[in-house]
């Protein structure tokens, strides 16, 4: 299925350090789909389960929710993907990219309104990139440790804002 391009691997990183590469485990990794109307189809979940929000909806929306900013994500090319879960495993970052000017930047996905990210906020105070992205259904908000980007505008985010 990777080498048909229906599955996209994204390697765990153990340490957010340069480059991202270097610290790639290669037999840990998530898959994602190539196309999250596939992946919907392929759940078996109904429209109307996925419309109502319906409590069976209420874990797997995390899930395509951060299918779709994988996908908005790869479309630059300059950002190297991975996800970030240390030794200990008691926090993880949904992505954490270095982009063409060797920033490495921590992204935490959120399907909705509710904004808790405390592996997030635990990742920036330890760590403190310059860069840190919070992406939900809430509107752009500049705080001072992250950014809280729409899921809306993810995509374009890193495309203009890299340049």
């Amino acid at each position: 299925m990777l080498d048909s391009g229906l599955l996209a691997q994204c390697y765990c990183v153990k340490k957010p350090a340069l480059p991202l590469i270097a610290y790639q485990e290669l037999s840990v990794f998530k898959l994602y789909h190539n196309d999250i109307g596939l992946l919907g189809a392929m759940s078996k979940l109904s429209s109307k389960t996925v419309i109502d929000g319906s409590a069976v909806f209420t874990e797997y929306k995390g899930a395509l929710t951060e299918q779709f900013v994988f996908q908005q994500l790869r479309l630059n090319e300059d950002l190297a993907l991975n996800y970030f879960a240390p030794d200990t495993y008691s926090m993880e970052i949904d992505f954490i990219v270095q982009n063409e000017n060797g920033d490495i930047i921590p992204i935490e996905v959120k399907a909705g309104e509710n904004l808790r990210a405390k592996s997030f906020k635990l990742f920036c105070e330890k760590f403190k990139p310059q860069t840190a992205i919070r992406t939900s259904l809430s509107d752009f908000r500049q705080e001072e440790w992250m950014t809280n980007v729409p899921l809306y505008v993810i995509g374009n985010y890193f495309n203009e804002s890299q340049r």
